[in-house]
């Protein structure tokens, strides 16, 4: 093995792949920044997992570049070691090459990892989007001329994946994306989620802490008490049992229930309707900030 061409080969390699990956992620950060945004920003809004299509994009756009690294990579090693690169390293004593062996390698390595990290982010990112867009496509449906849905609406105590605003109530839909086998199923057991197919269950005091402090927040807009009912999406698996009355659990196929879960005390005057749409629609314009996805 001529560990001065390999040695000489790799340095060219990797000075230039870094080279490649600076310019690249600062062109990136730079459209991300610069002339980015939506052209009509005040009458353009989120969209069902806006936050996870924005975060999705971010992610496409990394491991796009890291593929792109290691193809330049493994271009520039084959032309240098082609090209008799082993000059750049001609006379220094071998201990110092495998040492310049070794640094490469955990580079290699370093890179590798990141690109993994990147593609199975990517992977539970574009999850997540999938699991959002068809709990918002089947609100969309099953709302009315006077229904609004609204999406990815920021609280102070956290982002709701859905508000559904229209005079026969108020609804706060919380998606919680796990992935389900043929035939899982899911059941609501107190303030916890309990999936047949694992041991764990999953909390669900935050959701509940999202549409109190969003109950709280449109109480004070409107100055008298309102009830904001949480409904709770676990699109793909099968709805078992609840024995939890302030929440209702639904999929993506039956989440039209969520029209009968109401009585007498949750009508709203029209102009509570459409003063809440009106705070809704400043909060959920793309010009405001896109809230950080919760992966």
């Amino acid at each position: 093995m001529n560990i001065e061409a390999i040695s000489g080969a790799a340095t060219v390699a990797l000075a230039s792949t870094i080279f490649f990956l600076l310019v690249a992620k600062f062109w990136s950060a730079l459209s991300r920044t610069v002339g980015s945004g939506p052209l009509f920003p005040d009458s353009i809004m989120h969209e069902a997992a806006q936050r996870f299509r924005d975060e999705l994009d971010r992610l496409s756009t990394s491991q796009s570049i890291y593929l792109g690294a290691a193809l330049v990579f493994a271009v520039l090693f084959a032309a240098a070691y082609v090209l008799q690169a082993q000059q750049l390293f001609a006379g220094y004593p071998d201990w110092q090459l495998y040492l310049q062996l070794i640094f490469l390698a955990v580079a290699v390595v370093l890179a590798t990892f990141q690109l993994g990290k990147t593609i199975v982010a990517r992977r539970q990112v574009k999850f997540l989007r999938d699991a959002n867009i068809a709990i918002g496509h089947q609100l969309l449906q099953i709302s009315t001329g006077i229904t609004q849905v609204f999406h990815d609406a920021a609280t102070s105590a956290g982002i709701v994946d859905h508000v559904v605003i229209g005079q026969s109530g108020l609804y706060a839909i919380n998606v919680v994306a796990k992935r389900a086998r043929a035939g899982s199923s899911v059941r609501l057991h107190g303030n916890a989620l309990q999936f047949s197919n694992s041991d764990n269950s999953e909390s669900i005091v935050d959701i509940a802490a999202r549409t109190r402090r969003l109950e709280k927040e449109f109480t004070e807009l409107l100055g008298h008490k309102i009830r904001v009912r949480s409904v709770i999406a676990a699109p793909g698996w099968e709805i078992t049992e609840q024995n939890n009355e302030n929440h209702l659990l639904v999929n993506e196929r039956n989440i039209g229930m969520l029209r009968g879960w109401k009585d007498s005390t949750d009508h709203l005057m029209n102009e509570d309707v459409e003063a809440l749409k009106k705070e809704m629609t400043t909060r959920c314009r793309h010009s405001a900030a896109t809230p950080e996805p919760q992966v």
